[in-house]
């Protein structure tokens, strides 16, 4: 049996991860980034931890075949945290597309020596497609802070018209309003 470019994925699996976690990582500050580095626990390090283990079960799905409900676990553990930082849509979901050159870079002898383009274009279909599902979930997350926020918005204000005595608690009952015309 010839070498196919997943067994070739697969010797080269820890080389690819850790290049891919360190372009991720090289996308948030450098005393950010330097942390996560650092601090490999996953209690001390939750975010660094989760995307860790994100694109391992990224990387096991492209190996196995995706399933698009498992994938979406590991691609919601990265996306969910990039949601609420200050990233923007493209820069959130930019960390599928590393591994395209990530890969061509580890593995471009090899491709070349076994004549696996066609096996290497077929991949990077499938990372473009995690790259538009990555995009539906950042935009998901997205939507779910908006509803949060103006949910608190609305409390807020309904509080407030509440302290103020402008919104009466039982229904059919008028709010103490002080009329501005008996000056």
């Amino acid at each position: 049996m010839g070498t196919n470019l997943k067994n070739i994925l697969s010797e080269k699996r820890p080389a690819i991860l850790d290049r891919w976690v360190d372009h991720i990582l090289d996308t948030y500050p450098s005393d950010t980034a330097s942390f996560m580095r650092d601090k490999k626990s996953r209690f001390a390090n939750p975010v660094g931890h989760s995307i860790s283990a994100g694109v391992e079960g990224i990387f096991e799905a492209l190996l196995q075949g995706i399933v698009q409900e498992q994938v979406s676990v590991f691609l919601d553990n990265i996306i969910r945290i990039r949601a609420i930082q200050d990233f923007t849509p493209s820069q959130a979901i930019s960390f599928v597309f590393f591994l395209k050159k990530i890969i061509r870079d580890e593995l471009a002898g090899e491709i070349r020596e076994n004549s696996l383009a066609d096996e290497l274009m077929l991949l990077e279909d499938q990372i473009d497609s995690l790259g538009l599902l990555a995009f539906d979930i950042f935009m998901r997350c997205r939507e779910k802070l908006y509803d949060i926020k103006a949910n608190e918005t609305r409390s807020m204000t309904f509080r407030l018209l509440q302290k103020a005595n402008l919104i009466c608690e039982k229904p059919g009952e008028e709010p103490d309003v002080p009329d501005s015309n008996s000056e």
